[in-house]
């Protein structure tokens, strides 16, 4: 849609925008739990990545943030920007941002056919054909704005890497990225529901190879939240044997959490045990600390000797999960991965193999962390896309 309309600012260009689904916009719709994350102010090439993460610096040059939101903001969109730098409609709602897009393309004359899913693009010339069911469109200059693989119930496909492969572009293999973690089911299927903010570190024996503190969310079969997420690119491409320690206590040293949970059982007895971590985290994971500690819950407070303790503590700030994956690409909100973006111009989107052809977004192998990265990435290079620079 950016893209679109990017294009369509020149009078001269007759603009057709060819949608697979019933309408534009539906994985859109979805992005921050319907909140739609639109921008992050903080959006950088350090949260990005791929084979040539620098790839992103032009496009985020010529739209960052502040223009994305100056914009939307002659678009009719209001905003509201959280501490953080995450950006979001101050309607809270998606269709805000939607609508406003679908707006402007008929102000400026996109022709828009939902419903048309593109079926093979061919050279015609030094233009291109592009097959649909029941006809085929030629047009001078085209831009293939498809997404990735993420994200299948919401319409996520691999036809555009299917659609490029014959006029030579090759892409790099593909994971899941934000996405939630699979986990031995075990304690996250009794915690099902259950927030929590912690410390996540993801480990390989003892290697450290990513960690981050947020909200994490038990489900059934592991950790999802905004925690988990950040890390499950490299649980994606880290390959197997990984495992995720989770502290739930991390602004407190484990002396100092030794000493408190000692002057709990000298001030509360006559407590039982299993409500020794009441009041520290929420009551359902505290129990099962204290199981996976193996504490012996039937004891009174008072009862409980310094080992278990000390093993109440260190379950407390080392919570060890085994990894079993992720949730894949139906669950996931991004693909890692893409066209090889050395075969593309960085300062137009143009392709290096095929002059006329654009790649912008999801596509490419570009993604984002949480926080409204992508979505920054995919109106930035949408928009350089859009001009269609030679």
């Amino acid at each position: 849609m950016m893209a679109a309309l990017t294009a369509a600012e020149d009078k001269n260009n007759r603009v057709v925008l060819l949608e697979r689904q019933q309408r534009v916009g539906r994985k859109l719709l979805a992005t921050g739990n319907g909140r739609c994350n639109l921008t992050n102010l903080g959006a950088d090439i350090t949260h990005y990545h791929g084979e040539q993460p620098d790839f992103v610096r032009p496009a985020l040059r010529q739209l960052p943030p502040t223009e994305t939101l100056a914009l939307f903001r002659s678009f009719g969109l209001l905003t509201v920007t959280e501490e953080s730098g995450r950006v979001y409609p101050l309607s809270d709602s998606a269709s805000s941002v939607l609508d406003v897009l679908r707006f402007q393309l008929t102000q400026r004359g996109v022709e828009l056919r939902c419903a048309s899913p593109a079926r093979e693009i061919r050279r015609d010339g030094s233009g291109f054909a592009v097959r649909c069911d029941g006809e085929t469109l030629r047009a001078d200059a085209l831009i293939v704005a498809c997404g990735g693989a993420a994200g299948k119930k919401l319409g996520g496909v691999t036809d555009g890497y299917e659609l490029l492969a014959p006029l030579g572009h090759r892409r790099t293999k593909l994971f899941p990225s934000l996405v939630q973690l699979v986990t031995e089911p075990d304690y996250p299927r009794a915690l099902k529901g259950v927030r929590a903010d912690a410390c996540l570190r993801l480990l390989r024996g003892r290697e450290i190879l990513a960690q981050m503190r947020g909200e994490v969310q038990f489900t059934e079969r592991g950790v999802s939240g905004p925690a988990s997420f950040e890390l499950s690119r490299t649980v994606s491409t880290g390959g197997e044997g990984l495992f995720l320690m989770l502290d739930f206590l991390s602004d407190y040293t484990d002396t100092q959490l030794r000493a408190l949970l000692t002057a709990r059982r000298e001030s509360l007895p006559d407590l039982e045990a299993s409500e020794l971590l009441t009041g520290l985290v929420h009551n359902r994971l505290g129990k099962m600390l204290l199981r996976y500690a193996g504490v012996d819950t039937k004891k009174s407070v008072g009862a409980l000797t310094d080992r278990e303790l000390a093993h109440a503590a260190e379950t407390c700030k080392n919570f060890r999960l085994p990894l079993r994956g992720t949730e894949g690409f139906d669950n996931a909100q991004v693909t890692a991965g893409g066209l090889r973006t050395a075969d593309f111009d960085p300062e137009t989107m143009q392709s290096r193999l095929v002059p006329g052809l654009y790649v912008c977004g999801e596509l490419l192998d570009v993604d984002g962390d949480c926080g409204g990265f992508n979505l920054q990435w995919a109106w930035a290079s949408g928009r350089l896309a859009g001009r269609l620079l030679p």
